[in-house]
């Protein structure tokens, strides 16, 4: 990561708002006198204003800064870019729905590298945050899930990069296969940049990561009841040792422990990967949608259940949920993969109840 020793004050003017400053470098803590001493109140975002005043005050206040800023060997630039909190502002309200903007600092250099772990994101903002000075960035939030943030190009006297943080229920962000690419634009175009190519692409990449997210899980659930259901049916394990009854309860007893840790994933997102399939796209997907959502609805009662559960309750009362996203979750989710839908088949699974026990 790019890092700098020196500490520096940046200045943004601001019409009929007064003057916007930060603090950068290892030493900005030095900055925080300099800047109230003349006249500058700081703000819960790290920034500092001077209040609107006259030409000539706000000239007296900005010569003392830097006098006193020079004392504390830090430098003091007024940047020739738009204060990226006004274009922020700004962007939300132009972007489609309800969106809510902020600023943060990142004073200290070795701040930025938070923002690795929380961005999805396969093009310039990633790399800006892992290799570039990000002295401060904005965030753009509706609300509903999307997050974005907006930084000014590293690099470059003009233009901006906006890319997204990762959606709730999604870790190892980065290097993620489905991770859309940031977007680059002048500030002129990233309102239409944002709203007819970035959040599309977003959405697009969220439905393709959700879909790995459910069938990896059920794929997983699948593999394992096979291995379960040909152990019932032997009795006897891969090295044709014969299974006791404890041994194959033991066995009922991990495979379905297995199983509900596994479809937690599907209870993350299975119901945001619902509403990606209209009902009226293919003939039955009504009735799909409707039993698979109830199944999420069931499974996540018992998530909530007031009354303490054994493993058996537990079991009896996870397992049709289980099994309806089995066979009708597979059939649902082939639709975004037409070409495997006629070679892959579902499992025969038993009747909607738990695997019971083989009894002798």
């Amino acid at each position: 990561m790019h890092t700098s020793s020196a500490t520096q004050i940046m200045l943004f003017h601001r019409r009929d708002t007064g003057i916007v400053a930060f603090a950068h470098g290892e030493k900005y803590h030095w900055a925080q006198p300099a800047l109230e001493s003349s006249g500058f109140q700081r703000r819960d975002n790290g920034t500092y204003l001077l209040p609107p005043s006259t030409a000539g005050e706000a000239q007296a206040a900005a010569a003392d800064l830097i006098r006193t800023a020079e004392r504390l060997q830090i430098t003091v630039a007024t940047s020739p870019r738009r204060y990226l909190g006004d274009i922020a502002d700004h962007l939300a309200e132009q972007l489609p729905g309800t969106w809510n903007a902020s600023v943060t600092v990142y004073s200290q250099p070795v701040w930025q590298e938070d923002l690795v772990a929380w961005l999805w994101d396969s093009g310039e903002l990633m790399e800006a945050a892992r290799a570039a000075s990000v002295p401060y960035a904005a965030t753009l939030n509706n609300g509903a899930g999307i997050e974005l943030l907006l930084i000014e190009r590293p690099g470059h006297p003009t233009g901006y990069v906006v890319g997204a943080f990762s959606s709730e229920g999604f870790d190892d962000n980065y290097q993620d296969a489905t991770a859309p690419a940031s977007l680059v634009a002048e500030e002129s175009d990233l309102a239409a940049g944002i709203t007819d190519r970035f959040l599309p692409a977003y959405q697009q990449a969220l439905h393709a990561r959700r879909t790995i997210q459910v069938t990896s899980a059920l794929d997983r659930i699948r593999t394992e009841f096979r291995a379960w259901k040909a152990l019932v049916a032997s009795t006897r394990y891969s090295t044709a040792t014969p299974v006791g009854i404890e041994a194959l309860g033991t066995r009922t007893e991990e495979f379905l422990t297995r199983a509900w840790q596994d479809f937690l994933a599907v209870l993350d997102h299975g119901r945001p990967l619902l509403e990606q399939y209209p009902p009226a796209t293919r003939p039955g997907n009504a009735d799909i949608i409707a039993r698979l959502s109830s199944a999420l609805t069931d499974a996540e009662a018992v998530l909530v259940c007031d009354t303490p559960l054994t493993r058996q309750e537990r079991s009896a009362r996870m397992w049709p949920a289980i099994e309806t996203w089995l066979i009708d979750g597979e059939r649902l989710l082939l639709q975004d993969r037409p070409t495997a839908a006629a070679a892959h088949q579902p499992p025969a699974l038993p009747a909607s109840e738990p695997p019971r026990t083989h009894r002798r």
